[in-house]
């Protein structure tokens, strides 16, 4: 392909037979008797942008959209063709899945144009098909494959929450140790943390999913509906089972809440118990303490123990009465 770096692959898209990989100059010389073709573009490089200005003949306001930094999942019909852009799970090395990656798509009658800012593994697969001879033929079929791909990555993730916060629920149920508690406290954010992440572009897309798949073009076959309607399906379970985690998670976040007040409570109480004990304890022994002439007993030897004793007997005497009164029973 040259010195074009912007230029990730392109294809001729022919359905059951392998599709034909394109070079550069086979792009530059494409025209539509051809048949259906895809070209997938780096956004990133500054070549991609010169050459969708200058060859692509699509209107400026939609190259915004391919080019744009920050995007949110959308599906917009224009006179010329769609303009689709949807997120999927990020599955690069090192990646967090939540930080969802972009694809922008630009659909007409008999190409496909899109482009990216880093790697997405769902848009590999449909590469990885072309030449076996499985990929789309038809715009139409492009966009049905990959959104079915994007949701299919999607679902593993989503299972991981999902029993991520079964056993986050099954380990509260049995801990007692306040130190568990902390711990689960911060797996919780971490959760609560994604889900929101995920629910972020996974909401819109559904939504730019249901407006793609009621797209009037005759580019949207009808054998593309089938498919299509099952992937706005399942993206609608998805979105519902971000929705349950995200309640599960706020159910765990309250009994933790209720678990660590408890402990606090239990504390202060323990606290108030010593102090109400100590306390007048601490008021006969400053009183005694003051240095000022005519302290009962200052001449007796055995004033020290008697007073001793006293206290002592007090302290005792309030242990018990507390005891009685069953004040003692620490809250839990």
């Amino acid at each position: 392909m040259g010195n074009h770096d912007e230029l990730i692959c392109a294809f001729l898209l022919s359905g059951d037979k392998p599709g034909r990989e394109l070079s550069w100059q086979e792009v530059q010389d494409w025209t539509p008797d051809q048949g259906n073709i895809w070209v997938h573009f780096d956004c990133t490089h500054p070549g991609t942008g010169d050459w969708l200005r200058a060859e692509s003949s699509i209107a400026p306001y939609v190259l915004e959209g391919l080019l744009a930094d920050e995007t949110r999942p959308r599906c917009d019909s224009y006179d010329e063709g769609a303009l689709i852009i949807l997120r999927g799970v990020n599955l690069n090395p090192d990646a967090r899945p939540e930080d969802m990656v972009s694809i922008r798509v630009w659909a007409d009658s008999s190409r496909v144009i899109t482009t990216r800012l880093r790697r997405l593994m769902a848009v590999d697969d449909i590469r990885n098909q072309m030449p076996t001879g499985k990929g789309p033929a038809t715009p139409g079929q492009f966009l049905a494959k990959l959104a079915g791909r994007l949701i299919d990555r999607m679902g593993p993730v989503i299972d991981t929450l999902s029993d991520q916060t079964s056993e986050l629920e099954e380990a509260l149920i049995g801990s007692e140790e306040e130190s568990n508690l902390e711990d689960m406290r911060h797996k919780l954010n971490e959760l609560r943390r994604v889900a929101i992440a995920l629910r972020r572009y996974i909401s819109p897309q559904k939504e730019a999913l249901r407006r793609l798949n009621h797209l009037d073009e005759d580019w949207m076959e009808e054998e593309v509906q089938g498919p299509m309607l099952e992937v706005v399906d399942r993206i609608t379970r998805i979105n519902e089972e971000l929705e349950e985690i995200r309640e599960r998670a706020s159910v765990i976040q309250d009994e933790l809440a209720n678990r660590l007040a408890q402990r606090m409570g239990g504390t202060m109480y323990l606290l108030t118990l010593v102090a109400t004990i100590i306390m007048p304890l601490s008021f006969v022994t400053g009183l005694l303490g003051i240095n000022v002439g005519g302290i009962p007993g200052s001449e007796n030897p055995w004033a020290f123990a008697i007073v001793c004793a006293m206290m002592a007997a007090v302290g005792i005497g309030m242990f018990m009465l507390f005891k009685k009164m069953k004040w003692l029973t620490i809250p839990k």
